[in-house]
């Protein structure tokens, strides 16, 4: 049986860390838009890697994840806040609980900060005083740390995470 290495990425950022991982298990890179091009029951163990939107995995993502059923998974995601943040964790665990209701063993976890979409960061830049969202000194911060992720320890540490599914 194979691997599959499947992300949904936006700006790059997951699309870099899948191929970082992919190194180390020597499998097959799919992008998710790209699903129906492969059969699942090929694989015995599926890596996902998403970008975090709204809380939880980005919608190409959350299609995918809904379909992977009874394998050894590994997840990834790539957010604009801090990885040991609470927000992160919470994404987490809802996305283990999703794969887990699938039958799934989540074996393999991973997460790192990526560059925020600029779109983004100028909506951020708009919005008023009132807005629980606006651009703000700590916020300002944590965009400007994001555009330095993924990088080569970023990669380095996601290797090391999924070497168990080799």
């Amino acid at each position: 049986m194979k691997t599959l290495v499947a992300y949904s990425s936006k700006t790059g950022n997951t699309k870099m860390v899948a191929e970082a991982i992919n190194e180390v298990l020597n499998g097959e890179l799919l992008d998710v838009r790209k699903k129906d091009s492969v059969n699942l029951d090929d694989y015995n163990k599926i890596v996902i890697g998403f970008w975090v939107d709204k809380g939880g995995p980005d919608p190409l993502a959350l299609e995918f994840m809904k379909i992977v059923k009874d394998k050894e998974v590994g997840l990834f995601f790539t957010l604009g806040a801090y990885p040991d943040s609470d927000h992160a964790e919470d994404v987490m665990n809802k996305s283990t609980a999703m794969m887990e209701e699938n039958g799934n063993k989540v074996v393999a976890k991973f997460r790192c900060m990526g560059k925020i979409d600029p779109a983004l960061t100028a909506r951020f830049k708009k919005l008023g005083e009132d807005s629980p969202h606006k651009m703000d000194e700590a916020r300002m911060k944590r965009h400007e740390e994001a555009a330095k992720h993924p990088n080569q320890e970023d990669f380095d540490n996601a290797k090391k995470a999924f070497e168990c599914m080799i």
